[in-house]
């Protein structure tokens, strides 16, 4: 025998080989499914529409975290057009707490695509589920192969974990050339008129026996040909260049407490339309302004944090005055951390200032019709809300305050100045604000933006709104202030001071 032919004899005897490996993954991870899957709630029934929402929740998400979420939804939401119809608030609502928020935005999006192109129909084709707005690769083939069993690969992390160890692949699947390689791989796996049962099958063994740490081996029912298990290399596996970590960025925050009229209750703002966490309501935060040496605002002199947080809420047309840190509080995105040093605040009575012709008509107009009580009733706001900050930007808003209201303003400020006039009262609920002076302020520093954290801009005011705890159930927060808003009114409830 020649040696090409020996060669070729060998070549051969590997694909059988890789054949065979192939075929007793396939069969035995098929047979084990069958036998040791879990109950989940998407897996009752092959509504497309309702694994779509299945999948979109499980993106980073455990499995345990999602499913009373994926309950309430589609309990909210149960059609594609109810979804589509509804107010973007609601869907934010539901869906407050899952984090990565641009999904709930995305999914209502891609469902308005549905109803108006599909008819409400999951569309069962590959090129219409990859044109719907949120919908990459892995959910694509997610959608297509459970819910309508078509012979579509669905990769994820989860499955390239798997695929890596089984066939010893050393390539780096955060790249994409490793990630087409691993597709087409499990596309071939996929047995014919299996496609349903496989993908998710593969998908379990990732997420309950191959987990990333500490695989357990023993009872993984394709063990026996798993290259990486007998190379003795299976927690070194898949190859994964690190991310770069997030940016750390600490932030002054402001718990607001109302008085008067606004007792028991905490002011919240609205985030800008688009951009991080869009729409969705928060305590007042700025940048914290960086300490001597590089230290972290946590070490920030307290006086100059609180000088910082004053003029941040002025500028923003917010009347309150810090009073002492409260805590700390930490938020993870996948490209930054804000650390939060959450200041307890009293609203302040508005100084008495003249006001521009423009905030005269403006007053004059709001006190006409009820001030800020009749707004809020006007514009379906919730119980205990006030008027939104007016936005600069808009027709109704009123122009920069005379240079004397300024001066005015400092001098009363400086004096410690707090009756709040008939005029003051008008600032305040209808949102205007002098432009303050940066002198008044003891770090010195200039103006600062409404959202100074890349998301918007000076001219992006945000709505505002004093609420209680009852409240809460009419607006969407994220995560970290959710916890924080529920933290206050428990140590209100028990009589904390």
């Amino acid at each position: 025998m020649t040696t090409n032919e020996q060669q070729d004899e060998q070549q051969d005897e590997q694909q059988d080989e890789q054949q065979e490996a192939k075929s007793y993954f396939s069969r035995n991870l098929l047979e084990w499914y069958h036998g040791q899957k879990r109950d989940l709630p998407w897996r009752r029934h092959r509504n497309p529409y309702y694994i779509w929402i299945s999948e979109i929740m499980l993106q980073q998400t455990r499995v345990d975290t999602v499913i009373p979420y994926f309950n309430r939804f589609i309990e909210r939401f149960p059609t594609v057009e109810s979804l589509a119809d509804a107010p973007e608030e609601d869907v934010l609502k539901c869906w407050e707490g899952l984090g990565y928020y641009s999904r709930a935005r995305n999914l209502q999006h891609a469902a308005k695509q549905v109803k108006e192109e599909y008819g409400g129909q999951v569309p069962n084709d590959r090129d219409a589920v990859f044109g719907l707005k949120g919908v990459g690769p892995y959910t694509a083939g997610a959608i297509l192969s459970i819910a309508f069993n078509r012979p579509e690969p669905a990769v994820d992390g989860n499955v390239m974990r798997v695929l890596s160890r089984y066939f010893l692949i050393e390539d780096d699947i955060a790249k994409g050339p490793t990630r087409v390689k691993m597709e087409r791989l499990a596309a071939e796996l996929i047995p014919e008129g299996e496609a349903s049962h496989f993908n998710q099958a593969l998908m379990e063994l990732g997420a309950l026996i191959c987990t990333p740490k500490s695989p357990r081996c023993l009872p993984c029912p394709v063990m026996e040909h798993c290259s990486a298990r007998l190379a003795g290399c299976e927690t070194s596996l898949p190859v994964k260049t690190k991310a770069k970590p997030p940016r750390p960025e600490e932030r002054l925050a402001a718990l607001i407490e109302g008085r008067g009229g606004h007792a028991g209750r905490v002011l919240i703002r609205q985030r800008p339309s688009s951009g991080l966490l869009a729409r969705m309501w928060e305590l007042p935060h700025w940048p914290a302004p960086p300490a001597e040496g590089g230290a972290s605002a946590a070490l920030l002199p307290e006086t100059a944090a609180q000088d910082r947080l004053r003029r941040s809420m002025l500028q923003a047309g917010i009347f309150a005055r810090p009073e002492g840190h409260w805590m700390a509080a930490e938020h993870t995105f996948s490209h930054i951390v804000w650390t939060l040093q959450v200041y307890r605040c009293r609203e302040e009575e508005a100084p008495a200032l003249p006001l521009a012709a423009e905030g005269r008509a403006l007053y004059a107009a709001a006190a006409g019709n009820g001030a800020a009580s009749a707004d809020a009733a006007a514009t379906g706001a919730a119980p205990g809300a006030t008027a939104g900050l007016a936005d600069p930007g808009s027709a109704s808003a009123p122009g920069p305050a005379e240079p004397a209201a300024a001066a005015d303003y400092a001098a009363a400020s400086a004096a410690g100045a707090g009756d709040r006039s008939a005029t003051s009262q008008g600032m305040y609920n209808a949102g205007l604000t002098a432009s303050v002076p940066a002198d008044l302020f003891a770090d010195g520093s200039g103006p600062v933006e409404r959202f100074a954290d890349g998301s918007g801009t000076a001219e992006d005011a945000g709505a505002v709104r004093w609420i209680n705890r009852s409240d809460m159930a009419n607006y969407a927060f994220p995560n970290v202030f959710l916890k924080l808003l529920n933290a206050y009114f428990d140590e209100q409830e028990g009589g904390a001071v």
